[in-house]
């Protein structure tokens, strides 16, 4: 799968299309669509489901330097007014801080990032780590691993940081309930490299 085949299939569901027309008008800095929504669009595709089934929310990812809880509660509040009219349910975080509030929560380290892409470069799955980002009049992806195990509806741990086989297997088990045609590769199979 190429990058074009991927935009035309993760852009079938028109909430993703939605929030890429609009998030530039919220001025956040380093802001990118991840993940689940995007992945799982493209598996809708693949396997003749509507664009935007199974899905939970809309994931979007900034980087601001400024990592205090009310810069990133302004974001937060600015975005529901934005969004929340129009129906779509769309959580927030600045990867500039959550080094801060990770460990207490997931009870594992999390280092200092340095850009929105190096909190996609921490999703547990190869197929996860995946984003949008509308620039300049266009649109910008970023797949550190490529398409490969979206297209293929594989689902392997992330083979460079941030394993987690309880939360992977939790996420796995659900995403399985959805799209039965995934195929969920254990810790210890097939590595993959980077593109």
């Amino acid at each position: 799968m190429d990058e074009a085949r991927f935009l035309s299939l993760a852009l079938a569901n028109e909430t993703n299309r939605a929030i890429l027309d609009l998030l530039p008008e919220l001025d956040l800095p380093d802001a990118w669509l991840v993940s689940g929504s995007l992945f799982q669009a493209v598996w809708n595709g693949l396997t003749g489901r509507a664009p935007d089934y199974g899905i939970k929310d809309y994931d979007v990812f900034y980087f601001d330097p400024d990592t205090s809880w009310d810069a990133e509660d302004r974001a937060i509040a600015c975005a529901h007014a934005l969004f929340a009219p129009r129906g779509i349910e769309v959580e927030l975080r600045n990867q500039a801080r959550v080094h801060l509030w990770y460990p207490e929560k997931f009870g594992m380290p999390y280092p200092q990032l340095t850009c929105a892409c190096d909190g996609i470069d921490r999703f547990l799955a190869p197929a996860c780590m995946v984003g949008v980002q509308a620039a300049g009049g266009g649109l910008r992806t970023y797949a550190p691993f490529g398409f490969g195990d979206i297209e293929t509806m594989t689902i392997r741990p992330n083979p460079v940081a941030n394993f987690n086989a309880d939360r992977l297997a939790e996420k796995a088990a659900r995403w399985k309930e959805k799209w039965p045609e995934l195929t969920i590769v254990e810790s210890g199979q097939a590595a993959l490299r980077r593109s």
